[in-house]
């Protein structure tokens, strides 16, 4: 339930069991040049989940296991806001040249891709595989595990929206103004196995 696991550029796109702290996940991708873009993620914790995490954080920082306490940490990577109701807010954000967003600290490829699509276009696309690999694993569950998982989600999703600028072609949701355009996943079609998308999410941006 680390940011590194649910808030990486690709890896958030895996958003199954093993995401179960972060309920609602969206990243935001705005094209700011023909070779440099702003990447923000943010992703919410419900207040029954987010106390949990804060203790379970507390806990391993008490420990002597420096490598558990990193590991529980919510919001390490990011600026974190414990809401009103009792939950939280992580917001990422990742400003630079593409190279900057396609790979991660580690040195390791997040999955986006910003390549040419033409004179003064940039083509941002997110590979689906990872959702559609990791539902494999909820014919692992059993029924009093996938109920539980069934509660937690419902009404929360996962959104992926690519902007800064006028998009000219997409598979995705274009909004009214054509200045972005957005997918929203629900997390119970991840669940129960019933969402069903492209080989890749994309959106051509003219900048």
């Amino acid at each position: 339930m680390t940011v590194r696991f649910c808030g990486k550029l690709a890896g958030a796109l895996a958003l199954t069991v093993a995401l179960a702290g972060c309920i609602d996940a969206k990243i935001e991708v705005d094209v700011t040049s023909d070779t440099t873009a702003k990447a923000t993620i943010t992703q919410t914790m419900s207040a029954e989940i987010y106390p949990m995490i804060k203790a379970s954080q507390a806990e391993s920082k008490a420990s002597d296991d420096a490598e558990a306490a990193a590991a529980d940490d919510f919001c390490s990577d990011g600026t974190l806001t414990e809401n009103a109701d009792g939950g939280a807010t992580c917001t990422i954000t990742k400003e630079g040249a593409f190279a900057d967003l396609v790979f991660d600290e580690e040195g390791e490829e997040q999955g986006m891709t910003f390549t040419s699509a033409g004179p003064g276009l940039v083509r941002v696309a997110f590979p689906t595989n990872e959702i559609t690999k990791d539902l494999g694993q909820e014919e692992e569950m059993d029924a009093q595990t996938k109920a539980m998982m069934q509660q937690m989600f419902e009404g929360h999703a996962f959104t992926l929206k690519i902007g800064g600028g006028e998009v000219t072609d997409t598979n995705m949701t274009l909004a009214a103004d054509k200045q972005s355009a957005e997918t929203v996943i629900p997390f119970l079609d991840i669940i129960n196995g019933t969402v069903e998308l492209p080989e890749e999410l994309y959106a051509v941006v003219r900048k």
